[in-house]
């Protein structure tokens, strides 16, 4: 009987998910002719046609579908495999694939990944940045071991660790027009003073959650895709917005005039690692997890949290 390859899985998964022949090879970084040849050989072991192509689409059969959803429980079974073997290796050795969500890794990522290669010099990181639900998927599919991640946010079949607090600051100029920053009050903010990302962004479902903003008159319908972009519009003072208290003292805030102020109430997100519930690597992750957290709170202006 001749079986489907790991490398074809992959590559239909990655196809089902993008549904486009080109986006899904370069997700895979492969270019696209061997990336359909892969495929066609796919079908040619299952005796069955996964897709239904098109000059200007794909589209996945009912019966690929139902493909897509075994092929992912064969590669978590083979990861399972992996992580098994691993286990009787030294710990935080080899190859560990980590996703970071943009929010978070431009700020974390630069004061504990020296001091990570330091410790754990054979440890080979490969890091991947993209929003959480991606980041999410991967893991879930295989692609990623752990991910790096702000917390509350719904997930399933994971375990979390709660690594540390990251408090949010009222962020604006401090000539600003919108309001006092020394003596903020939400409700005499004018209307669509607040300037937020958008949609999509676990940081705006956190802003608005922890900084309590019910009054969704206050927030501009104009919004960012990104935090350099939220903080070039606080700069022109276009409004104000709540920053994490991560990016205070990094390069995002240089060149502007933005500062930033403690708000009268504690709001925070947690930051946190995640892995696939019954990874045989848990005990790795979680030493993995107590060093990022001592590295952070050991940083020069950091409390315990």
């Amino acid at each position: 009987m001749n079986l489907p390859t790991v490398k074809q899985l992959r590559y239909f998964i990655a196809l089902e998910s993008h549904e486009h022949f080109g986006k899904a090879a370069e997700a895979c970084f492969v270019s696209q002719s061997a990336f359909s040849t892969a495929i066609r050989e796919l079908e040619t072991t299952l005796e069955v046609q996964l897709v239904d192509r098109t000059n200007k689409n794909v589209t996945v059969t009912h019966i690929g579908r139902q493909i897509a959803a075994e092929a992912r429980r064969c590669l978590r079974d083979m990861e399972n495999l992996v992580e098994l073997a691993r286990s009787n290796h030294a710990p935080l050795t080899g190859e560990l694939r980590v996703g970071v969500i943009p929010t978070i890794a431009p700020f974390l990522l630069p004061h504990v990944l020296p001091a990570l290669r330091n410790r754990f010099p054979q440890l080979r990181l490969y890091l991947t940045e993209d929003i959480t639900q991606r980041v999410y998927e991967k893991l879930m599919n295989g692609e990623l071991d752990l991910i790096i991640i702000a917390l509350p946010y719904a997930l399933r079949s994971v375990e979390v660790q709660s690594l540390f607090k990251d408090r949010f600051l009222l962020a604006c100029r401090e000539d600003t027009q919108h309001t006092r920053p020394n003596r903020y009050i939400f409700d005499e903010l004018n209307p669509e003073s607040i300037l937020l990302l958008e949609d999509g962004h676990c940081l705006r479902d956190h802003t608005l959650s922890a900084c309590h903003l019910q009054d969704m008159d206050k927030i501009s319908r104009f919004t960012a895709s990104s935090l350099l972009t939220l903080v070039q519009m606080v700069d022109a003072d276009l409004g104000i917005s709540y920053l994490p208290e991560m990016v205070k003292g990094s390069a995002l805030l240089s060149g502007t005039e933005v500062k930033t102020w403690p708000l009268p109430e504690e709001s925070f997100r947690e930051i946190g690692l995640a892995w696939r519930r019954g990874s045989a690597r848990e005990s790795e992750f979680i030493a993995l997890g107590e060093f990022i957290r001592t590295s952070w709170q050991n940083l020069p202006g950091q409390t315990d949290q």
